[in-house]
């Protein structure tokens, strides 16, 4: 039997119920595997990191909340580096080679003059490097202190969607502080960094140089940044005793030995709750490209009204909403070199975008309440005559749930503009659907459950005509398009309006909703239905 059908229970397509509901320590430790995906990491570094930084606050006597913090902390500290992959990616060329470069060197003096110099538009024409090194130099402490600003505010924007602790949310933001005031974005200095991220961040790092070259390595590096990146009461307990604190298992013992340490491992998600947390971790995944901004959104919207339109029992449709929700997790482990490509994908490209619904499956693997999203999520990019990726799997084995979430993700994805082509409109979007249908791709019967649903909400749609937070139309409109990633420049040259005129209502817009940066903006077109519903 092949494997698809063996992960879960089939009736003529019907996804069966899953085998329990996941806690929220099981959540984030799975959100913090898709984080190692963008840091260039393997997967359990975070977990590792959290397992030791909960031991050191074990030795520096603190609380059990505050451990629960330092715990919180290490696990999701990077949980805002999907919202400036794509600053990352502008200024690096490939934002996960750099990311993962960058635990190799401090963060100070000349040694990072130098990594900036060899990271900066890697893979790009010398002139080209050259020009944005150019750029980047001429004052670069505020360009990285911009795109670190950035960084900062969704991720505690993003922690906070998650439920992690309040003292976790008010420490996830100092991520790049120093220990010695030449951080970023703010220069605190001291004991002005919450405690918690002071041990995140010696954590973090010496896992990476425990793992690359063993514990005489991460003492090492842990005391040349002594009073520098690292508070030194820190760095002394660590080197106290070293080799005990690193002794961490990998692997699966990895993840349950996190559990373990996790302060809400007891938490149970259900119903209401876990539904939340899975469009929060659809968001988190969806930031990684600002074109596809509520695409998980729009995806569990579709999928989930086909699916009660064709008979899928209630669990089969909760399930697939679900699925919808996380089906991307697994792009946090492709660069934004390559999903941002104008131009036709090389065969390298290809096949690291193959991947990436595989690395989804394997981030939500571990999670038994999930067992039933994960398998739909491993193949939804699989075709019905066996064409499809990853595993190039035959369409025996796929089911009626699976065939729908691939009809809903293509159509979803026509409806979106793609660095490489607009957006489709629906009729166009439909059209593409049956062509793959021709193909041999997609399941004629799926197709036609989409195209019905997304008819029928056509027909459905009232136009808004009193909008939140007292916003104009106008401003709904540049929203979305910030939102979407668009430039002060190219919002001016789409409405035919000056850049001074967009950047004012850019600045009212942010005043009106309360937010003060482009995720902050996205969190809101998304949670009020402005972009990710396409009809």
């Amino acid at each position: 039997m092949p494997l698809a059908l063996q992960e879960r229970i089939a009736d003529n397509g019907h996804v069966g119920a899953t085998t329990g509901a996941p806690t929220r320590g099981e959540m984030l430790a799975a959100v913090s595997v898709a984080i190692d995906l963008g840091l260039g990491q393997p997967a359990e570094h975070m977990m590792r990191a959290a397992i030791l930084a909960d031991r050191l606050a074990a030795r520096l006597g603190l609380s059990d909340e505050q451990r629960g913090a330092a715990y919180q902390t290490t696990l999701l500290m990077w949980i805002g580096c999907t919202a400036d992959s794509q600053e990352y990616a502008r200024w690096f060329g490939d934002d996960i080679a750099v990311r993962s470069a960058s635990y190799l060197v401090d963060w100070s003096g000349l040694p990072f003059l130098r990594f900036l110099v060899q990271h900066v538009a890697q893979g790009r024409p010398l002139t080209e490097r050259a020009t944005t090194l150019a750029a980047l130099l001429r004052d670069s402490r505020g360009n990285l202190g911009a795109l670190m600003h950035s960084h900062c505010l969704s991720a505690a924007l993003l922690a906070e969607r998650l439920g992690l602790s309040r003292a976790a949310c008010e420490a996830v933001p100092a991520a790049f502080e120093r220990y010695d005031g030449r951080g970023l974005p703010r220069g605190l200095a001291g004991d002005a960094i919450p405690i918690a991220m002071r041990i995140a961040q010696l954590a973090d790092t010496a896992e990476v140089h425990d793992r690359l070259g063993g514990t005489d390595a991460a003492i090492q590096m842990a005391g040349a940044r002594r009073g520098g990146q690292f508070d030194p009461v820190i760095v002394d307990a660590f080197v106290a005793d070293g080799a005990a604190l690193l002794d961490i298992p990998h692997g699966s013992a990895a993840w349950a030995a996190a559990l373990d340490c996790a302060p809400d491992r007891d938490e149970v998600l259900q119903g209401e709750a876990l539904d939340d947390a899975v469009a929060a971790i659809g968001d988190f995944a969806d930031l990684k490209c600002p074109f596809l901004l509520g695409h998980s959104r729009g995806v569990a919207d579709i999928v989930g009204a086909a699916a009660l339109a064709v008979g899928v029992p209630a669990d089969g449709v909760t399930a697939l909403r679900r699925a919808a929700h996380l089906h991307d997790i697994g792009r946090l482990g492709v660069s934004n070199l390559v999903w941002s490509k104008t131009g036709e994908l090389d065969d390298d490209d290809w096949e690291r975008v193959r991947m990436h619904p595989y690395l989804g499956g394997r981030v939500l693997s571990r999670i038994p309440g999930l067992a039933t999203e994960a398998a739909l999520v491993r193949v939804h990019h699989e075709h019905v005559d066996g064409s499809g990726y990853p595993a190039g799997a035959p369409g025996t084995s796929l089911g009626r749930s699976d065939r729908l979430l691939a009809a809903a993700v293509a159509y979803q994805a026509a409806r979106e503009p793609r660095p490489y082509r607009a957006a489709f409109d629906p009729d166009e979007a439909i059209a593409r659907l049956h062509r793959r249908v021709a193909a041999g791709h997609l399941d004629g019967e799926a197709v036609a459950a989409i195209e019905a649903t997304t008819d029928a909400a056509a027909r459905a749609r009232i136009p808004r005509s009193i909008l939140p937070a007292g916003l104009t139309p106008r401003e709904a409109e540049i929203l979305t398009l910030v939102a979407q990633g668009r430039s002060n420049r190219e919002i001016a040259a789409a409405l035919s309006l000056s850049e001074k005129t967009v950047r004012n209502h850019v600045e009212h817009t942010y005043i009106k909703i309360g937010v003060v940066n482009r995720v902050g903006a996205s969190l809101f077109a998304i949670d009020h239905g402005f972009v990710g519903r396409t009809a």
